[in-house]
């Protein structure tokens, strides 16, 4: 028969197990705070399952909060706007998946706005996260995280950037009369190599802010804003418990 010391020593290694495997529950949830409906889509990176089945319609002023997975996993979250189904086929005007409500794993059209995430990662469980301008915008967006240990910021763009976008940058919703509907980055309006980190501007050392990249840091000094940037704004969010992806403030 067990002893007391034997049998307390196996439930203190049962303990801590546990402690090493499980993981608090984090839930990811997304805002439309902007005044229209927009589309939210999630495309998670290579070998990380899809989420809520990759995008789905959210209304001015709610909200959708779901469970992330319980394991490492990365991806992308950005909005859609402009969405209407015409001649049969849905379709947005900024940040489209292909024609689909539904993206399931599908990345979508630049100009947009990024919300990068990395959860359950590192010793102390990290959260990272970040907004990234790289691609242009069409929305503003932060990322708020709720409930973490150290270093837990609120990063993103509250910024409409639609308002100041540069005249080289302006995506307009029908050609060059519509309406300015995102703000291209440099290296989609004009392709440069230079512009877009290719080839020999492929390293951190080549790559270097622009004017262009400069306008969008200029308004949002915590995103990417090119290639090889590194924000202003570092973190280290241990067990957050919450990660909410707020769209327009």
């Amino acid at each position: 028969m067990a002893t007391a010391t034997q049998l307390f020593t196996c439930a203190l290694l049962i303990s801590c197990t546990l402690f090493h495997v499980a993981r608090p529950e984090l839930i990811i949830t997304l805002v439309n705070n902007c005044p229209f409906t927009i589309y939210p889509a999630i495309q998670p990176n290579a070998g990380h399952p899809v989420l809520e089945k990759g995008g789905f319609p959210l209304q001015t002023l709610t909200h959708r909060s779901f469970r992330a997975p319980d394991q490492l996993w990365s991806g992308r979250i950005w909005g859609r706007t402009g969405c209407a189904h015409s001649n049969g086929k849905f379709h947005c005007v900024t940040g489209d998946c292909n024609n689909r409500i539904e993206c399931n794993g599908l990345g979508g059209a630049t100009p947009a706005t990024l919300a990068q995430i990395t959860i359950h990662h590192g010793h102390k469980d990290f959260s990272s996260y970040g907004v990234s301008l790289v691609d242009g915008f069409n929305l503003p967006m932060t990322v708020t995280p709720h409930e973490g240990k150290g270093v837990c910021p609120v990063v993103g763009c509250r910024a409409n950037l639609l308002a100041t976008c540069p005249e080289k940058l302006q995506f307009r919703s029908l050609g060059r009369h519509g309406h300015v509907v995102g703000c291209k980055s440099g290296c989609e309006a004009l392709g440069t190599d230079e512009l877009c980190c290719r080839n020999h501007y492929n390293s951190p050392q080549t790559c270097r802010a622009s004017t262009f990249s400069e306008f969008f840091k200029h308004a949002c000094p915590a995103t990417f804003t090119y290639a090889h940037d590194s924000p202003s704004l570092m973190h280290e969010c241990s067990s957050p418990r919450e990660l909410k992806v707020i769209f327009c403030h």
